[in-house]
């Protein structure tokens, strides 16, 4: 059963912020002053298999790294926005490109800039160590910190919410 309260079934996407959602808010800083960021390898795996499921995934950053391209290309995400000053205009140009409506769509985000984009979709969702204007803001306030499974948290729901987890050869690889 879902902690979620939206119809899960009606999501057919989902668009992510990077810093403070697929990795924790505290990053260290490389001696060039490029971040380094973390990953959680359960949120990979999710992110995946949802791919392989056939949802669409975006990741709208405001974050100029490429090894973020790299990491999620790697798991077969192709829309991989980087340096996205304002991301409401990118994710409605997703949005329509990818013929989708608000309900079919969830954004997770964590701060100030996402939350144009969390009032535009049908499920707005946040980690638990989210800005507070934020956890004001988001329909579903995940029970994980940024950076650490709040992907695969949401994702599990979706996916079993329709029946999908676990239930395909596609799930047990990578």
């Amino acid at each position: 059963m879902s902690r979620i309260n939206y119809p899960l079934t009606e999501i057919r996407a989902i668009a992510f912020d990077v810093d403070g959602v697929l990795s924790p808010s505290t990053i260290p800083l490389g001696p060039d002053g490029i971040p380094s960021r973390m990953v959680n390898i359960k949120d990979g795996y999710a992110l995946q298999l949802a791919v392989k499921q056939g949802y669409k995934i975006a990741i709208i950053t405001g974050a100029d790294t490429p090894a973020i391209r790299v990491r999620f290309n790697a798991l077969g995400i192709k829309d991989v926005i980087l340096k996205a000053s304002h991301k409401l205009p990118i994710l409605k140009e997703w949005m329509k490109t990818n013929g989708l409506q608000p309900n079919e769509v969830a954004f997770v985000g964590d701060d100030i800039p996402d939350m144009e984009c969390m009032r535009h979709v049908g499920l707005s969702v946040a980690p638990q160590d989210a800005a507070d204007d934020i956890l004001e803001t988001a329909c579903y306030i995940s029970p994980r910190n940024g950076g650490y499974g709040v992907a695969r948290d949401l994702l599990e729901q979706i996916m079993r919410a329709k029946g999908e987890w676990l239930q395909s050869e596609k799930a047990f690889g990578w």
